[in-house]
């Protein structure tokens, strides 16, 4: 098989000790819970993603109601980097469909205009060309919703279809963050939440922890096809984009996370937010005992 010679470690991990073929081949049965994919095409990485994660069935079932939430909260066209790749997420939603759906949506409390910002990321265009109903929100969509085990906060608006769906598909992109240094998965989820939001920002770590303990995905993909370096999250200058090419899932979304943010530069130990969510028992912070299967086109 072609992937026998291909398969490899991503090149920005020094010292990662290779993936082996035959280890991948001798997992079959056991689908890798973290993987990590590089330098194909958008649609590629994400057939290679569900491929290694064990097939797009081990997520979604035959007549699933399904969640995929993108970044689509500014005002700026793909190539900025500050909204989730619109190819990735297109390819994410005919993934869905072809596992058998019934439904995809796609919604976003964005911080821009919603009409602009859903327009301009190009996520409206291509996600609804592959089938997903892309929604935009009002605030009567948000139901006061309690938190247990919330240290922060004990309860939060919240939009009322994550407790309707059968699956929520987490789908950040990878960026700087001016307040929490980077921007990924737990913090992608205050596109799912109403009332005052700046709020959320004092003490962000703890209440975006308290956030995720009732917003849970089943599979977190994160894009880092072009990531936002400098000046996020809203970014607006090329030059404060690269180009990395990659795209980082799995089923465990603080070590997803911890990946990302070892891919951008910062020592996932150091994010208090994951460090309260792996003491909350929400998932691995080690990068060093948990690696990801790796592929490279």
């Amino acid at each position: 098989m072609d992937r026998r010679t291909f398969l490899k470690t991503s090149a920005f991990i020094t010292g990662m000790s290779l993936v082996s073929n035959q280890h991948v081949f001798s997992k079959a049965q056991e689908p890798a819970s973290l993987v990590l994919v590089k330098d194909g095409s958008p649609a590629q990485m994400a057939d290679k993603v569900f491929e290694l994660l064990g097939g797009v069935s081990r997520f979604i079932s035959r007549g699933d109601y399904v969640m995929v939430k993108p970044n689509l909260s500014w005002d700026r066209r793909p190539e900025y980097a500050a909204t989730t790749n619109p190819e990735l997420v297109s390819a994410v939603v005919t993934h869905c469909f072809k596992a058998g759906a019934k439904k995809v949506l796609i919604v976003d409390n964005t911080c821009n205009d919603a009409r602009r910002s859903y327009k301009n990321c190009q996520i409206q265009e291509m996600a609804s060309k592959a089938g997903a109903d892309v929604r935009f929100v009002r605030d009567s969509h948000f139901v006061e919703t309690d938190i247990p085990g919330g240290t922060s906060m004990k309860k939060w608006p919240i939009h009322k279809e994550v407790f309707k769906v059968d699956k929520l598909i987490n789908m950040p992109i990878l960026k700087h963050h001016s307040l929490s240094q980077v921007t990924i998965g737990f913090k992608n989820m205050m596109g799912l939440i109403g009332g005052n939001r700046g709020r959320i920002h004092r003490p962000f770590p703890e209440k975006i922890v308290d956030i995720n303990r009732v917003i849970i995905p089943q599979l977190t993909i994160v894009d880092a096809i072009k990531i936002l370096r400098r000046n996020g999250p809203s970014g607006g200058n090329l030059k404060d984009v690269e180009e990395l090419n990659t795209v980082i899932a799995g089923t465990d979304r603080v070590l997803v996370d911890a990946w990302s943010a070892k891919l951008f530069g910062k020592d996932p130990k150091s994010l208090k937010y994951l460090q309260l969510a792996y003491t909350a028992g929400m998932g691995e912070i080690d990068t060093e005992k948990y690696k990801p299967v790796t592929f490279t086109f």
